[in-house]
């Protein structure tokens, strides 16, 4: 219900804005230019990851389900005020012994964001946890195609589920197509009609793998000793910086928000909302936060490869709210030894 309401909420203000325009075509010449021509926080491009696709297959890529089966306890980190927070913070560089952390995913032609953001952010905590001795990628096929409660895999998902999931059955490992590990991700990173150094994307949608509760060949633990467990699924609470506080002492977050067609064109700079139609639910992973040019901001990593974005990142406006980013937190503790 909470991520179904996020969503009306942030629609429902967008559309009572005057200035919001939904006439411009998604990724066209002619919305970027606007975007630009507007002078705001950020700066629209033309990313390749997403130009050719078709609009459809974009829609499918926005996995986060409405209406989440699974509520968390909602946890506030009291340990820490707000004196302890410094003005900008990146987890890449707070645990560079961790290079989860760093890697950004691809989610292809399945709309797994859900899981694949859930995932990297269990990873990143895992290292975290342990002080960098358990390195892990975890496996976002394990998760789509074997929790039969966290929605429908490659047509979407819950992330408050993913979590649950985690503390309950334990996932294996694997990371991005052909990687290390028990279960790798099995849709290929890939270029959309243009040349770049990845293969061609196909224009349909993929398919939810079977759950084959199996390792790779040659992967030489078996699929039940490899899972890794979380102690605790939660939310955290929609405060900015309870956000904060809670990044800043166990590292990564998931976080889903609403999608508009602008944010499909964004490069640089502090997004928020300037133009378009909805297009879905969508989530993340944050990392961190800072100030550019006195506009406050999340530092989030994308599963839409480096060739989307600032290399597969981007920047946020913080502290507003801004298509729900604040409200849907979920986060966990890993089960380390």
């Amino acid at each position: 219900m909470k991520v179904a309401l996020v969503f009306l909420v942030c629609a429902l203000s967008h559309a009572m804005s005057m200035s919001i325009r939904t006439d411009l075509k998604a990724m066209s010449d002619e919305m970027v230019e606007y975007i630009n021509s507007l002078g705001t926080t950020w700066t629209a491009g033309h990313n390749t990851r997403l130009r050719s696709l078709s609009m459809d297959v974009i829609r499918h890529m926005m996995g986060v389900l409405p209406n989440s089966p699974v509520a968390l306890p909602v946890e506030t980190n009291e340990h820490l005020s707000s004196n302890d927070l410094p003005d900008a913070f990146d987890a890449r560089t707070q645990w560079p012994q961790c290079p989860s952390i760093s890697e950004i995913r691809d989610q292809s032609n399945c709309g797994s964001c859900w899981a694949v953001a859930a995932v990297e952010t269990m990873s990143d905590r895992t290292c975290i946890a342990s002080k960098g001795n358990v390195k892990v990628d975890i496996s976002a096929t394990d998760l789509i195609s074997c929790c039969g409660f966290c929605g429908s895999g490659c047509e979407g998902g819950y992330p408050t589920a993913a979590w649950q999931y985690w503390t309950r059955t334990g996932l294996v490992t694997g990371g991005n197509y052909k990687s290390q590990g028990c279960e790798p991700y099995p849709f290929a990173p890939c270029e959309h009609h243009i040349n770049g150094t990845l293969p061609p994307c196909s224009s349909e949608e993929s398919k939810t793998p079977k759950c084959s509760k199996q390792c790779q060949s040659g992967y030489s633990t078996s699929y039940s000793q490899d899972k890794h467990f979380g102690a605790k699924a939660y939310s955290v609470s929609s405060n900015e910086e309870a956000i904060r506080k809670e990044i800043y002492a166990n590292g990564p977050v998931e976080a889903d928000f609403t999608v508009y067609e602008d944010f499909l064109s964004y490069k640089t700079g502090v997004y928020k909302h300037t133009t378009g139609s909805a297009l879905g639910g969508h989530a993340v992973r944050i990392l961190g936060w800072g100030s550019e040019n006195g506009t406050p901001y999340w530092l989030i990593a994308n599963s839409w490869n480096e060739d989307w974005g600032d290399k597969g990142y981007f920047k946020m406006i913080r502290g507003k709210n801004d298509c729900g980013i604040e409200g849907g937190i979920n986060a966990g503790t890993p089960k380390v030894q």
